[in-house]
């Protein structure tokens, strides 16, 4: 049995191991009782947790870009079976390895891009992407990467979203002089930034609601709830193996 940490020593380890974007109660000590967001992400999560199985049990879940390691600690409280939480920055992975160890839960933690969710060789039944989408320089790769080699069941995805929470319905095949419906609010942008957006150079994307969904679909996800305006839950599908749909391998060639 582990023997429980004093406030003193979880704050004290807590500021060692931050700035943490997670902010959690460990033991009545917040790990970021300054952040922007306030009670982040709980706040959010509160915002759809409605909307995910309350029951785990049996269950393995895939927790993509997992920070602080909240997100893992949830899943884990409603009884899944396993938790595998990646991230590809070590001090992420060190701030969940220590969350969960001072909440008693058995999760594991390992350090991994979402490009590389290959090299699992499982699915899981639950995957969790909430927060990276929009750090990733190749999104529709990431989620093409998901479908391929981790997805078994369900998807729990979130990303930065701008512009519109409108969602239009958009013609399977529209004629070349339709130009109109790109204009629309409501048409599945990807917002491309090029610079620094809040202050993070990694804020590469900002889809609107639509532009997500959209995203989504054409990756193989049906989507089941959008319980929150930035998230959403998602079935995985069967898509049609086309030369243009689906991830690509780049060979990875020699640098002159």
């Amino acid at each position: 049995m582990t023997k429980p940490f004093s406030p003193d020593e979880i704050r004290r380890r807590a500021e060692a191991l931050g700035p943490w974007f997670h902010n959690m109660d460990l033991g009545g000590v917040w790990t970021a009782p300054d952040h922007f967001l306030g009670d982040y992400p709980g706040v959010k999560f509160r915002g759809f947790a409605h909307a995910l199985p309350e029951d785990l049990t049996g269950k393995s879940v895939l927790d993509i870009g997992c920070n602080g390691g909240f997100y893992s600690i949830e899943m884990k409280k409603r009884g899944a079976a396993r938790v595998l939480g990646i991230d590809f920055d070590e001090d992420y992975l060190a701030q969940a390895r220590f969350a969960a160890e001072v909440t008693g839960h058995d999760i594991e933690f390992r350090q991994l891009s979402v490009y590389d969710v290959g090299a699992l060789g499982e699915r899981f039944d639950v995957v969790i992407f909430m927060g990276v989408l929009y750090h990733l320089r190749h999104p529709l790769l990431a989620l093409d990467l998901i479908h391929e080699h981790v997805a078994g069941d369900l998807l729990v995805y979130q990303s930065l979203q701008r512009g519109s929470a409108q969602i239009d319905e958009v013609p399977q095949n529209a004629d070349f002089w339709d130009t109109a419906m790109f204009d629309s609010p409501g048409y599945p942008k990807l917002h491309f930034i090029e610079h620094s957006y809040s202050n993070d150079p990694t804020n590469w994307w900002a889809p609107n609601a639509a532009g997500s969904a959209a995203m989504l679909r054409s990756a193989g996800f049906e989507i089941l709830a959008h319980p929150e305006e930035e998230v959403f839950v998602c079935r995985r599908v069967e898509v049609d193996a086309t030369p243009w749909n689906g991830p690509v391998y780049p060979a990875r060639g020699v640098r002159p």
